[in-house]
């Protein structure tokens, strides 16, 4: 008996990779740290539920949408471009941290996390919500309920999450052209 792979071929972080010939059945989040070497995603609950595991799916018509990796295969990712967690600060020509993203400085401004496990999934969730504002700015008044929407999902198993709330609300309110 023999494994049944399958070419993948896909865009992380900016970088394409492959075609790579994979097994069939594997999981997105299992490719990522066996295959790619990014481990900033969290394999926590293997069910979906916890979403330490999301990355940033980057769609052609320029929006974004997060995914999760634990259950989903690594095959419907194929000729996708996504983002993890390793994606989202800026880096020199070495690929040496140069500045964080606004979020992820927001984050650890606040002290958001306690252990971090959750951290990645929360990231990608304020960055989705981030960049859904750019295009479609809300008003003041509905901060909290899209906050509370972009992260509701999110499991924070050290409750962290009135310090990720706030620090994605001061990136919200502060951030021209986000709020009305």
């Amino acid at each position: 008996m023999s494994i049944s792979t399958r070419e993948l071929k896909l865009t992380i972080n900016g970088k394409a990779l492959g075609p790579i010939e994979i097994p069939e059945e594997l999981m997105m989040i299992d490719f990522l740290h066996e295959y790619a070497g990014l481990t900033g995603s969290r394999f926590g609950c293997g069910q979906g539920l916890c979403r330490a595991c999301t990355v940033i799916v980057d769609e052609d018509n320029g929006t974004s949408r997060e995914m999760r990796t634990c259950i989903t295969g690594a095959h419907y990712f194929n000729g996708r471009s996504i983002r993890t967690v390793e994606g989202h600060a800026k880096r020199d020509a070495n690929d040496a941290v140069e500045a964080l993203s606004p979020v992820q400085e927001a984050f650890l401004d606040h002290f958001s996390f306690q252990c971090s496990y959750c951290t990645p999934g929360f990231v990608n969730a304020a960055t989705v919500l981030i960049e859904r504002l750019q295009r479609e700015p809300v008003s003041r008044d509905q901060v909290e309920d899209v906050i509370e929407e972009a992260l509701n999902e999110h499991i924070c198993r050290c409750t962290g999450y009135v310090r990720y709330y706030s620090a994605v609300r001061e990136v919200v309110t502060n951030t021209p052209g986000l709020v009305t």
